[in-house]
């Protein structure tokens, strides 16, 4: 059943990417001052949406690890935070494109830029850490609260761009509070491909969430293996 379900979600999320991107290349025009390369938009925001929901999923299941004790929590924790960190990928890799054609350069030390950067770096190295603990629970506890606090570094992220006024572009959606500033089928459409991004991030999920269950119950069996 679960496996069907999956499919399923795979299946619409491919039918809303084609759908998108018809609307995208053939119903939506161009941008006035940045031309075709402002369809970027469309993957670059739902991207940094995506990665921030994975985010957040992943802080609040290690709240509830370091509640209950909860080893399978600390899995979803995990899980979270990788396909987080994919997404939050193709945020950096979408943002440094765009610049490149519209600043000239692949990289300013722009605050939004450096703080996303940053928390990419804080959630890859939450990762790593959970690597250098071998026992369980002490793993899911201290890698709990480190991603606890590694979510502090998304909530700056989110505000950079109106606590520092720098190179980035300001808000232009609505729910930043600047109405107005985008025409509202381009907006649509950013919350429209946001869709298919939260199917794939939710199936990518419960992918590795099914292996890192399977890895724990493969390390308990040698665990009990090399104990008798």
């Amino acid at each position: 059943m679960r496996d069907k379900l999956l499919a399923g979600a795979g299946a619409l999320a491919a039918v809303l990417f084609v759908r998108n991107l018809y609307v995208m290349f053939m119903q939506i025009g161009d941008e006035v001052d940045q031309g075709a390369i402002y369809r970027i938009i469309y993957f670059h925001v739902p991207a940094f949406f995506t990665a921030g929901m994975c985010y957040i999923a992943s802080m609040l299941a290690s709240a509830y690890t370091l509640w209950k004790k909860d080893l399978r929590a600390d899995a979803f924790a995990m899980s979270a935070t990788e396909v987080g960190l994919a997404f939050a990928a193709v945020n950096l890799l979408t943002g440094m494109i765009w610049g490149r054609i519209i600043w000239g350069i692949w990289w300013a030390w722009d605050p939004r830029l450096t703080w996303a950067l940053i928390s990419w770096l804080v959630y890859f190295g939450y990762l790593g850490l959970r690597k250098a603990i071998d026992d369980p629970s002490e793993r899911a506890n201290i890698s709990a609260v480190v991603n606890i606090f590694a979510f502090t570094s998304v909530a700056i992220t989110w505000k950079a761009i109106v606590w520092w006024r720098t190179q980035h572009p300001a808000p232009v959606l609505s729910i930043r509070g600047a109405d107005g500033k985008i025409d509202p089928a381009m907006e649509a459409m950013i919350y429209t491909n946001w869709i298919p991004l939260l199917l794939m991030a939710t199936i990518f999920i419960a992918i590795r969430l099914r292996q890192e269950r399977a890895l724990r119950e493969l390390d308990a069996m040698r665990r009990w293996a090399h104990s008798t």
